[in-house]
């Protein structure tokens, strides 16, 4: 019988010491054996967690016509590559390309490219997008993507799968937190010395309190930015996260829609952590891009129309208007999704005015 993804990784810790926050976040979603993401990701009602895609059409659909609208503001170009990156099972795309079809002209100077790491993932979204207006292709990564036409990028809870080391400021100074392995062969969060990769933040944090700290947020912010700055275009990141420096352990599981203890079963529970836009940004802006201010989702869904959108739909489908309701407030209510979620841009050239923060 093969070990599981746990025992692998205490026989791992055992033998090279305690594991840092990101590399176990990393593992537990993309170990090809038993990562999330690689054998069993499941999303919607009846899996572990719901995206704003799936809470309604709505989402999509306005995100579909902030392409097209990002698309004009460019000059509307003969050609430009409509990106999406972490796709899930394609129902964004799916519904930004119906949306879509109100600009021909936009579909027909359009190639659609998605980034997904997931091979099951991959496979959703090709049967979803089967009788799409346009069809995908997959690249690996950013610097993957040709740089000799505009990019219109689209990124919604990507930044949360990019995971965070963390550091805790303790009495006697800074100190990182990691996994090790108790004396029973569970998982379990310590404390280490830190050895390198931390440089004292200016940030006021009293002891005890965790920083968390993403290169990879901030690796993904320059290799958009440079893909941005080449060849023109935006980039839009809508996550839940931090809209200013502060501290606070946001690392967190969810398995059927329930919060789990993030050691209890690697790589059977999806893991994030908020996103940092504070570092993404800055992160961009030392890439050579611009970057617009960082609003809340409720915001900028309300300068895209989603009121009028809700309306519309309502007015349409009269015996579903309590159903598009309930759905228009989980995206925007403050205490659902409309503050904890944050939405910025990325973009170039500098006289772009991006759709949604022109208000």
């Amino acid at each position: 019988m093969s070990e599981s993804l746990k025992q692998r990784l205490v026989r791992e810790i055992t033998l090279t010491g305690p594991m840092t926050i990101a590399d176990y976040v990393t593992r537990c979603l993309h170990d090809p054996k038993g990562g999330y993401y690689a054998t069993r990701p499941a999303l919607g009602e009846r899996g572990d967690f719901i995206t704003a895609p799936m809470v309604s059409q709505m989402f999509g659909e306005l995100l579909g016509l902030w392409a097209v609208e990002t698309w004009q503001r460019l000059g509307a170009p003969e050609k430009v590559r409509l990106v999406e990156v972490g796709p899930g099972d394609g129902t964004l795309m799916s519904d930004a390309l119906r949306a879509a079809r109100l600009s021909p002209d936009f579909l027909e100077a359009a190639e659609l490219i998605l980034i997904e790491p997931s091979l099951p993932l991959r496979r959703e979204q090709e049967k979803r997008l089967s009788d799409a207006d346009l069809s995908p292709r997959w690249v690996s990564a950013l610097h993957k993507i040709e740089t000799d036409a505009p990019v219109i990028l689209i990124a919604n809870e990507v930044l949360d799968c990019l995971p965070a080391r963390q550091f805790v400021r303790t009495e006697g100074g800074w100190a990182e937190r990691r996994i090790g392995v108790t004396d029973d062969g569970d998982l379990t969060f310590g404390l280490t010395a830190i050895s390198e990769g931390f440089d004292e933040p200016s940030l006021d944090i009293e002891p005890g309190q965790i920083l968390e700290i993403s290169e990879q947020q901030a690796g993904f912010a320059r290799d958009l930015a440079t893909l941005i700055s080449q060849t023109g275009g935006a980039a839009l990141l809508i996550d839940y996260g931090r809209a200013r420096p502060e501290a606070g352990d946001t690392l967190q599981a969810l398995k059927r829609h329930t919060k789990v203890h993030p050691l209890e079963a690697p790589g059977e529970a999806d893991l994030t952590q908020w996103a940092d836009y504070p570092l993404v940004l800055e992160a961009a802006v030392r890439s050579g891009a611009d970057v617009t201010g960082c609003i809340t989702q409720a915001e900028f869904l309300g300068r895209l129309g989603i009121e009028h959108r809700a309306t519309a739909l309502a007015a349409a489908r009269p015996e579903a208007e309590p159903i598009i309701r309930r759905q228009f407030e989980r995206l925007t209510s403050y205490d659902q999704m409309g503050q904890l979620f944050k939405v910025a841009a990325i973009f170039s050239p500098r006289s772009l005015i991006v759709p949604g923060f022109d208000a």
